[in-house]
C-alpha cells in the first residue's frame, strides 16, 4: 500500500505526544478534526493529531462501490466477514505514520492510536502488534475482526484499551463491542469498556472522556 494521505494538527508548538486518529467507512482525515478543541486538553499541552485518509478501494456490501475503505467487508452478518490481508495492510501502512512520530521525537509511550468503526478494527490491529510500547488504544463504535490472526508483540502486551460504543448502534451492533471487550480479557488485556445512549457516532461526553484517556496516557 503507498503511504497515506493525512490532516496534521498540533494543539500547541514542539510537540511531546501524538495521536492518530482513523475514521470510518466511506469517510475520511477531516471527520475527527472538530473534536480536537472539544477534547479538554489542558492549555498548553502539546499533542500533534494526526488524521490519515484511508485509501479508496471496491467495498463489497456497497455494491462493490469504490469508496475510502481501510479494508473490503464482504459480509454485514454479525462475525463481519472482512479483507484481513487488506486490514494488516493499512495497519502497516498507519505505522509507518507511527514510525515516524517516533523520528520526529515524540516517545512511542507518548502515541495513542485510535479508530471509530473501520478504523477501529485497524487500530486493534496496530496498537497490539506494533514492536514498541505505546500510549494506548482507542477504539470507537468497532469490532476486533483480526482477534484470531493478531500476531500481538510483547511490548504492548499491557496496553491501556478504551472501548467506546453506542447503546442504539444499527451499524456495528453494542455485542460486537462488548464481545471484543471479553476476547481481550482473554487474551489478558485490562480493558475499560464504556456506552453512550447514541446511534453509529460519538457525543460529548464520549470525546471528553477520550480526552481524559489521552491526559492520562500520553501528557
Amino acid at each position: 500500500m503507498q503511504d497515506l494521505d493525512y490532516i496534521e494538527l498540533e494543539t500547541a508548538s514542539n510537540p511531546t505526544a501524538a495521536v492518530i486518529w482513523l475514521h470510518g467507512l466511506g469517510a475520511s482525515g477531516h471527520d475527527f478534526v472538530p473534536v480536537v478543541p472539544e477534547l479538554g486538553l489542558p492549555d498548553g499541552a502539546a499533542v500533534r493529531f494526526i488524521f490519515p485518509h484511508a485509501p479508496n478501494l471496491p467495498v463489497t456490501i456497497n455494491g462493490g462501490m469504490t469508496m475510502p475503505a481501510w479494508y473490503d467487508i464482504k459480509a454485514m452478518d454479525i462475525d463481519r466477514v472482512v479483507d484481513t490481508e487488506q486490514l494488516m495492510a493499512s495497519a502497516d501502512a498507519v505505522a509507518k505514520l507511527v514510525d515516524r512520530e517516533i523520528e520526529r521525537g515524540i516517545p512511542a509511550e507518548n502515541i495513542v492510536i485510535a479508530g471509530f468503526s473501520q478504523g477501529g478494527a485497524v487500530a486493534y490491529e496496530l496498537g497490539l502488534t506494533y514492536p514498541k510500547r505505546l500510549a494506548g488504544v482507542l477504539a470507537l463504535s468497532t469490532y476486533f475482526a483480526t482477534a484470531e490472526s493478531i500476531q500481538r508483540s510483547e511490548a504492548n502486551a499491557g496496553i491501556p484499551i478504551n472501548v467506546y460504543h453506542g447503546t442504539f448502534d444499527p451499524v456495528v451492533p453494542e455485542s460486537l463491542g462488548v464481545r471484543s471487550v471479553e476476547t481481550l480479557k482473554d487474551m489478558g488485556f485490562e480493558s475499560s469498556y464504556q456506552t453512550y445512549p447514541m446511534e453509529h457516532s460519538v457525543c460529548l461526553e464520549e470525546v471528553l472522556d477520550i480526552g481524559r484517556f489521552i491526559r492520562q496516557h500520553a501528557l
